[in-house]
């Protein structure tokens, strides 16, 4: 992966409220503009459809998501902590399995939790909403390729980040498999969960000289 130098854009970002009362005003236009994405797409999103439902004024939304970008950036921001959140949480779990069903469980988990969440889905695997939400992918890309690499040297193998970052090519080539099949299907199949691990063991197998079972 590579590092993006392009300036954020200010208004692509949502502004954090501080006292409670705003905060649970900017939690109730992030759920609905959850349930909006998931009733009509994007193509039926607009900060006026979100205040319309709410029945908020526009200006009370434009305080804190000064564009529509906003609300979706800090949705695809969300959906991916939680993504990574969930693979941390299960890594305890996998401390004594052999390296490949450690690959298997982790994209297990990863589809499970795209499918579970189908409008974080939506917006993380079917393309890009800005620069921000680009760096948003790519940042926790490079987080779950730390997790993997300490999975995999935990179990005595060696996953160097430099000259080539290794876990995290693999990660991200397993992410691809599952942008297909959310492009195709709308849902990560069973099928396209089992390419992802095939390919994500395959890479690693090949650049680490590991042995596949």
């Amino acid at each position: 992966m590579f590092s993006m130098n392009i300036a954020v854009d200010q208004r692509a970002l949502a502004r954090l409220p501080q006292q409670q009362r705003a905060i649970d005003r900017f939690e109730l236009v992030l759920q609905e503009a959850q349930t909006l994405l998931a009733e009509e797409g994007l193509a039926g999103f607009s900060i006026p459809a979100v205040a319309a439902r709410l029945g908020y004024t526009r200006a009370s939304i434009y305080k804190f998501f000064p564009t529509p970008y906003a609300v979706l950036n800090e949705l695809v921001r969300r959906h991916f902590a939680g993504l990574e959140q969930t693979l941390v949480a299960d890594a305890a779990q996998l401390a004594r399995r052999d390296w490949q069903d450690v690959v298997r469980a982790i994209v297990h988990a990863a589809a499970a939790f795209h499918n579970e969440h189908p409008t974080g889905m939506m917006l993380a695997l079917g393309g890009a909403v800005t620069d921000e939400s680009y760096r948003s992918y790519e940042l926790t890309v490079r987080h779950l390729g730390g997790l993997a690499r300490q999975l995999l040297q935990a179990r005595g193998l060696t996953v160097a980040a430099e000259p080539v970052d290794v876990a995290t090519l693999a990660v991200d080539v397993a992410t691809t498999c599952f942008r297909h099949s959310y492009i195709a299907h709308r849902l990560i199949t069973p099928d396209y969960e089992r390419a992802a691990a095939d390919v994500m063991i395959d890479f690693l197998a090949r650049q680490l000289g590991l042995q596949k079972a």
